[in-house]
């Protein structure tokens, strides 16, 4: 079935990046794969940057998505835990630009949006539709990985994939 598209979602972060891969096709899922690329804080942060980055183009390779889809980067209350997911967010960015394969970023609202159908729900329910529109047996855990299937959704609802 492979006139679906493959999306591969993305939540960026420093000590967890959630990842998900599903195909979309005639409006129906198929989730590949979903998990975290997780560093620790004893680590220097060069050293978790290059574990993400491997353990990324690892998966890019294996499953060579049509698109990556991450959520837009916005800097909350610190500016410290911004820099750093940003420095990870670029590694995403460029493993697939690298690869030609197009990045695609979505807002939290445009998020909610999608996969919910309005731009306030709250987080559990965006784990909890996510969860039945991938025919999910339980929620994924940790959130970063719900988040990141979410942002795959998305970009499936979001762009008139008509496969």
């Amino acid at each position: 079935e492979r006139n679906a598209v493959r999306i591969m979602g993305i939540d960026p972060g420093y000590a967890i990046v959630g990842v998900g891969i599903v195909d979309y096709n005639r409006n129906r899922f198929s989730t590949l794969e979903y998990g975290a690329i997780t560093t620790t804080p004893d680590q220097p942060f060069p050293k978790r940057l290059q574990t993400i980055y491997e353990d990324y183009t690892t998966l890019l390779d294996r499953f060579h998505p049509e698109a990556v889809s991450i959520e837009k980067l916005y800097f909350g209350n610190n500016v410290t835990t911004g820099i750093d997911v940003a420095q990870a967010r670029g590694l995403i960015l460029l493993g697939a630009a690298q690869r030609n394969i197009p990045i695609f970023e979505y807002s939290p609202v445009q998020i909610k949006q999608a996969v919910v159908g309005y731009g306030n729900a709250e987080k559990h329910q965006v784990i909890y539709m996510t969860t039945k529109l991938l025919n999910l047996k339980s929620s994924p855990k940790p959130d970063d990985v719900a988040d990141a299937l979410a942002v795959a959704i998305t970009h499936a609802h979001c762009c008139g994939i008509v496969h």
